[in-house]
């Protein structure tokens, strides 16, 4: 699974390249490639530390998403029949008698 992100500049979410790294440079957790591309024409470093919350945030939300082996939800099927008639299968003379 891959890392979604949210641009801190624009709002926009996307989706960077699973090696954090595309074909003319390193990608931002923090800005789009868009603005990622603004903010280095402007000259304006990438902040630190919201650089390395999101990357945390993000890894924090893949490893909730992804089930353990130990963790993974058993067959449960019903091990009573069911109470009601009417989950029978095909009419009933109960069901004639109503109207």
């Amino acid at each position: 699974m891959r890392y979604v992100f949210e641009c801190l500049e624009c709002g926009v979410h996307y989706l960077p390249p699973e090696g954090m790294a595309y074909s003319d440079g390193p990608a931002s957790p923090v800005w789009c490639t868009v603005c990622q591309g603004l903010m280095c024409q402007r000259g304006i470093p990438e902040p630190a530390a919201a650089a390395a919350v999101a990357l945390a945030a993000a890894k924090a939300g893949l490893a909730a998403r992804t089930p353990q082996a130990d963790e993974a939800t058993p067959d449960v099927r019903p091990s009573r029949p069911a109470r009601t008639r009417r989950a029978r299968s095909g009419p009933s003379s109960a069901r004639s008698k109503l109207g």
